[in-house]
């Protein structure tokens, strides 16, 4: 099932051959209103279950900002419509929870503000690229009397250490994208005018990989905090055998013998 591009709403979806860029439709600030969550719900699925696709990179509208997270004037209408506080958390904690399990490699461009909910997103994601200049990137629900609801305590601490973690939140600290890369936060920084441009290539490249593979390792390795030794390498082992009983193996095998790069095909 190939996903078809979205061109209206709170949420856009472009493609570009085996890449898909799934954009914040709420410049300039882009935060994450209801409508756009439940797009995002909706979406993620269609993304998980087209075979066409090999990479998906989020990002904001327009230059200035990725996400400053939840609108939060919709706070009460959304607890009103979901049914509760827990609905309505819930429903962020399944779609970044489906995000980080895609199958498929995802990709957050990071700039200008990345704050609460615009940290929480990027960091289910498998690479963050962030600015080199003017990005700031918190979890400040503390000075709203308040704490991170979207998987931030976890993922951050898994991401970064637990004293990294604790210095960002307790303090709530906007750090940039030189200081995240320092911590682990970021994968990489480039100067912003480039930003766009890098994400693409990196996307590019991933896009090449043997899909099947690709989608072995990301079980891997996202599930390998929450698992023993031993039932990571059982995950490892089924991985191997995924990737034995495919075309791309064989190709990759014979480009290895053969000294050229090889040509996957994503069978």
């Amino acid at each position: 099932m190939e996903v078809s591009e979205i061109t209206t709403g709170a949420l856009l979806l472009e493609r570009d051959g085996p890449i898909a860029t799934v954009m914040i439709n709420a410049a300039p600030w882009n935060a994450m209103g209801l409508e756009f969550m439940d797009e995002l719900e909706s979406l993620v699925p269609r993304l998980a279950a087209d075979h066409t696709l090999r990479v998906v990179l989020f990002r904001g509208a327009g230059e200035k900002n990725f996400s400053v997270g939840m609108n939060l004037k919709q706070l009460p209408l959304g607890i009103q419509a979901k049914g509760g506080i827990d609905e309505l958390l819930d429903q962020r904690l399944r779609v970044l929870d489906a995000i980080e399990q895609l199958g498929k490699p995802t990709i957050a461009v990071l700039y200008g503000h990345c704050l609460g909910g615009g940290l929480e997103l990027p960091l289910a994601c498998h690479f963050r690229l962030a600015a080199e200049e003017g990005t700031q990137l918190g979890l400040p629900e503390l000075d709203l009397g308040t704490v991170p609801a979207w998987g931030g305590t976890a993922r951050l601490t898994r991401c970064v250490g637990r004293n990294h973690a604790l210095d960002i939140i307790l303090r709530g600290k906007k750090i940039s994208g030189p200081e995240a890369l320092a911590i682990g936060l970021v994968t990489e920084v480039c100067p912003h005018a480039q930003l766009q441009r890098r994400a693409k290539e990196l996307a590019r490249e991933l896009s090449e990989r043997p899909p099947v593979a690709v989608a072995g390792v990301l079980r891997c390795v996202v599930g390998a905090g929450e698992k023993g030794l031993e039932e990571a390498l059982r995950e490892e082992r089924r991985a191997v055998h995924e990737t034995f009983a495919t075309e791309d193996q064989q190709e990759g095998m014979s480009a290895f013998f053969e000294k050229r790069k090889p040509r996957f095909s994503g069978r």
